[in-house]
């Protein structure tokens, strides 16, 4: 088996702890015009914070917001923020350093957790990482997706491994966890391929990994591709399959922060088995855990 985010948690916590996903009004390089405007082919308009209240409302709004709706489901006294939507790194690190200190200044946020591009970390935003994670820690997710050229280029993900493998170097040198985003079932990707970008990530020393399934969003590019027939997605079969084999080859240390990825159900285009979340997860639950 594989050690969950929920076991990671506990044993740095000594309890559950839940994630509020935040949206502090962010672009990204690959739509401010400094690589491209269109963003990755995938990318939808909330880039990847569906999830999350917008930032037309505070951080403090923001976390009480989503404090509210985990507690219909559960009950919790310890929070990570999580800055989810775009690169949020990606300002002047004075607003960065305003940002993230009102999220950790709450005695229940535990931790914060950062999402952002390799290409987004200037020496002078991990210093400031660097700064605040004497104060709580702190964790980055890095959307790394592949390492093979040809994909790289068809996503538009805009720069060369070489520069997630630099990312990480520095955080880890300044005590950072990272955490390395990875999709199964790209275009033209097989399970091998898969594999060697999970190898990948764990040489260059990432703390845990995010399985994505490679969903179809409305109103994206990727969208267009699909309707065109240029690819299939993946079956939940086949999914299963290829995410057994990633996890297969993680170390032990290496925690497993999501087993899959899913998109606002109203933008959903395919796979649809993939809306089914309570279904998807339990059958990978159980696919997982066999020898």
């Amino acid at each position: 088996m594989y050690k969950t985010l929920n076991q990671h948690n506990i044993e740095k916590y000594g309890t559950k702890v839940y994630k509020l996903s935040l949206d502090a009004g962010f672009t990204c390089p690959n739509r401010d015009g400094t690589l491209g405007t269109g963003g990755c082919i995938f990318c939808d308009a909330h880039g990847g914070g569906s999830f999350a209240e917008g930032p037309a409302r505070s951080i403090a709004e923001q976390l009480e917001a989503a404090k509210e709706r985990i507690r219909s489901k559960a009950r919790s006294d310890k929070y990570i923020a999580y800055f989810q939507s775009f690169s949020n790194t990606y300002g002047p690190v004075d607003r960065l350093r305003a940002l993230y200190t009102a999220a950790m200044a709450r005695s229940e946020i535990v931790g914060l957790s950062i999402a952002t591009r390799p290409d987004c970390l200037p020496e002078e935003v991990i210093d400031l990482l660097r700064e605040l994670n004497a104060a709580k820690p702190i964790t980055v997710e890095l959307g790394l997706q592949t390492i093979h050229e040809p994909t790289v280029r068809y996503i538009r993900r805009g720069y060369p491994t070489a520069v997630y493998d630099d990312a990480v170097a520095r955080l880890k040198a300044a005590g950072i966890e990272v955490v390395t985003h990875i999709i199964l079932g790209l275009p033209g990707e097989d399970l091998p391929m898969a594999v060697q970008t999970t190898r990948h990530a764990v040489r260059q020393g990432t703390d845990g990994v995010k399985f994505h399934l490679l969903h179809v969003l409305r109103d994206t590019d990727l969208e267009k591709a699909y309707r065109r027939g240029d690819f299939s997605c993946l079956t939940l079969e086949q999914y299963a399959e290829v995410l057994k084999a990633c996890i297969d080859v993680l170390p032990p240390e290496v925690v497993v922060h999501r087993i899959t990825g899913d998109g606002a159900k109203r933008d959903l285009i395919a796979p649809l088995w993939s809306a089914d979340k309570k279904r998807v997860l339990n059958f990978l639950t159980r696919y997982l855990s066999q020898p």
